[in-house]
């Protein structure tokens, strides 16, 4: 079946959402606190291993720095990049518009929720290369790998942030499937550098979704996204 291993991520994330919201007024506001808290925790740390194993390196047995160039320009003018097109926007309007068809409208909770858990599910090498190897082989063991990972953060941010967190199915289904079909177009664009390069700076916006769950902070992570574009085109031009 062409595009499965994306059709068994929606899949796994709606049901992690569906069990999430089934079972998550069963526990109490502080064990909602202490999820909310362990999820951010954890999400902080996977951007922080990516991030550092980009920037450092042993050399002589000693760390040295790397990639400081790539990290602070993708980033900077990934971020006015967004900023201009006002990407976090896009997704506020499919989380509005998904909020009123599910009767959800007067869920507070939910537009910050499926924010957070979009960026979370979204970001990152593996929806990419996943869904490469789906659209060329049929291949989708890193996307069945990548749903089991992402049934047990979304139910878990379903249970802690709320009911939006689920409906993070939608965007997984229309990034990863547009992946696939675009597959023969992009696969020789992800050269071994370019996806380096894209994983570093995906777990850096990864880490700015932890620090937005752990310290409620805004930032605007869905703006910084086109800073991942830019590190894989920086990958052709060195």
């Amino acid at each position: 079946m062409f595009a499965l291993g994306t059709i068994i991520n929606t899949v796994a994330i709606a049901l992690a959402g569906l069990l999430g919201s089934w079972f998550g007024h069963l526990l109490k506001e502080r064990h909602q606190s202490g999820l909310t808290l362990a999820s951010g925790v954890a999400i902080l740390f996977l951007g922080i291993s990516g991030t550092l194993t980009g920037l450092l390196r042993v050399e002589n047995g000693q760390l040295v720095t790397q990639n400081t160039l790539l990290f602070v320009l993708s980033l900077a003018f990934g971020t006015f990049l967004g900023e201009v097109l006002h990407i976090e926007g896009w997704f506020e309007r499919l989380g509005i518009w998904l909020r009123e068809k599910s009767g959800n409208g007067q869920d507070s909770q939910f537009l910050d929720a499926f924010l957070t858990a979009s960026l979370t599910v979204c970001i990152g090498a593996m929806a990419i290369i996943g869904s490469i190897q789906d659209g060329l082989t049929g291949d989708y063991t890193l996307l069945a790998i990548k749903s089991i990972l992402d049934f047990i953060i979304i139910f878990i941010m379903t249970a802690s942030l709320g009911k939006g967190a689920g409906f993070s199915a939608v965007p997984v289904l229309i990034f990863q499937g547009s992946v696939t079909l675009l597959a023969r177009l992009i696969e020789p664009l992800m050269t071994d550098q370019a996806l380096a390069n894209l994983s570093f700076i995906g777990s850096a916006l990864i880490f700015c979704v932890g620090v937005n769950i752990v310290w409620d902070k805004k930032i605007r992570v869905a703006n910084m996204l086109p800073a991942i574009l830019i590190a894989v085109v920086w990958s052709f031009l060195n």
